[in-house]
């Protein structure tokens, strides 16, 4: 029997990522996550606590399993490639349907085994922590390896499914950073001596594969971040700094610079916290013990008096709600709710980009509406993004030499553009670029 693999979700837009992938009977699972805007959307405009995954599915905020249902009993392992909600957020919904274990870097397992004790309902499926760039022995069929490669949170990996009929790689998200500030460079010989082996497939992303450029490193981002809050007149004025709270890289960053002006550093909101005790429990961070990190909204709305006593220019204060979210942290600050008023050039620096969807669009618009109505200061894309664009994406199958590519990550424009540049590079179209749809399957030798 030849590889089969399923592209159960994520083949259509961006979220929502899961791929089975079925070696002679072994099946695994790489991903199982959520599609972040209909989730948000679920959960903001219904004032629900105890969702479950039938809800979830309702609203197509979770992969649909009904492809895979004659696999079900043949899951050997759920395998996340890294901690974006996007990519395990389901996980804690749907993996209980399954007698498998979740194998994972430690980074991964840490927020994945936080995001279940948040929960509070039963988790059976053991969550098994694999060191990056480790060897998993799965079955007599599937060997698994970790390998590190650089993206906007910690310990991400390829998944290098290796059988006796080739190996499958699973690249989905990555960049190709020469000077990321947390974890390692990529290490382009290992990427090499894989590809010198034979890759019969790779599951590769296709986000950017339209954006003709190298996508730049962290690093730029860390400078830019320098430049707003090191470069700008501040004195006695709040200072107010939102991002992804998975980029340990960029908070670790903002604590620094946050420093570097004398200030005390704030964090505030449930996901920052989550995504920092992380960080701490594997060894990426020091900063519970430097940096205040407040979890609840009384903390918050008791702190933040506190900072408007003290003196507002003797702080930093970093928050969630960088896509407007009505429900984080910062929206509420801004609509009053939190016993703090922002006044005249206090600064607010946005240190991501918006995700082009209807409803993060909209929510960014109030927010920064409101924002103006106080005539805050405010510095936008103070970012680069952690996915490869179309020169990074070149590289990384120039590389592996797959047999056989199969975008992901991506509608059908993102999808598109990754298969254009596998024509451009002498793959041919049908016989060994295979764009799915949701649900597809398709059988590999």
């Amino acid at each position: 029997m030849p590889i089969e693999i399923c592209t159960v979700s994520g083949f259509n837009e961006v979220g929502r990522n899961m791929t089975a992938i079925n070696v002679d009977g072994d099946v695994i699972i790489c991903d199982m996550g959520l599609h972040m805007e209909n989730y948000v959307r679920f959960t903001e405009d219904q004032e629900i606590e105890n969702f479950n995954a039938e809800d979830l599915l309702k609203v197509n905020a979770v992969p649909d399993m009904r492809p895979i249902e004659d696999w079900k009993d043949k899951v050997k392992a759920i395998i996340p490639s890294h901690a974006h909600l996007d990519h395990i957020g389901a996980i804690p919904f749907l993996a209980n349907e399954f007698h498998a274990p979740i194998l994972c870097t430690p980074f991964t397992a840490a927020v994945l085994q936080s995001m279940i004790r948040d929960r509070k309902t039963p988790f059976r499926n053991q969550i098994r922590s694999c060191a990056i760039n480790s060897i998993y022995h799965l079955s007599k069929n599937i060997t698994l390896e970790f390998v590190e490669i650089t993206h906007s949170t910690p310990h991400t990996a390829l998944i290098c499914i290796h059988t006796k009929y080739g190996t499958v790689i699973y690249a989905n998200d990555f960049k190709l950073d020469l000077y990321p500030t947390i974890g390692n460079k990529v290490n382009f010989k290992k990427l090499r001596k894989l590809g010198e082996k034979g890759v019969l497939a790779l599951v590769i992303e296709s986000t950017y594969a339209s954006l003709e450029q190298k996508m730049p490193s962290e690093s730029v981002a860390r400078q830019m971040l320098m430049d707003v809050l090191l470069g700008t007149e501040t004195k006695d004025h709040a200072i107010f700094v939102t991002t992804f709270s998975s980029h340990i890289a960029r908070l670790k960053a903002i604590y620094e610079f946050g420093r570097s002006l004398g200030r005390k550093v704030v964090y505030m909101g449930r996901s920052i916290d989550r995504y920092m005790y992380a960080a701490e429990k594997v060894g990426l961070l020091n900063l519970y013990k430097k940096a205040k990190v407040l979890r609840f909204s009384r903390q918050m709305a008791n702190e933040l008096k506190k900072i408007d006593r003290d003196g507002r220019g003797k702080y930093l204060i970093v928050v969630t709600g960088h896509m407007g979210e009505p429900k984080a942290v910062l929206s509420r600050i801004a609509r009053g709710e939190m016993g703090f008023k922002f006044k005249p050039d206090d600064q607010v620096i946005f240190s991501n980009r918006v995700i082009p969807t209807p409803t993060t669009i909209a929510n960014r618009q109030a927010l920064e509406q409101d924002l103006k109505a106080h005539k805050v200061r405010i510095f936008k894309d103070i970012h680069v993004s952690g996915h490869a664009a179309r020169e990074d994406l070149r590289d990384m199958i120039d590389m592996l030499k797959p047999k056989h590519i199969i975008p992901a990550h991506g509608d059908v424009h993102m999808t598109a553009a990754l298969a254009g540049l596998a024509r451009e590079m002498g793959y041919v179209s049908e016989k060994t670029i295979h764009i799915m749809q949701n649900g597809d399957r398709i059988k590999l030798q």
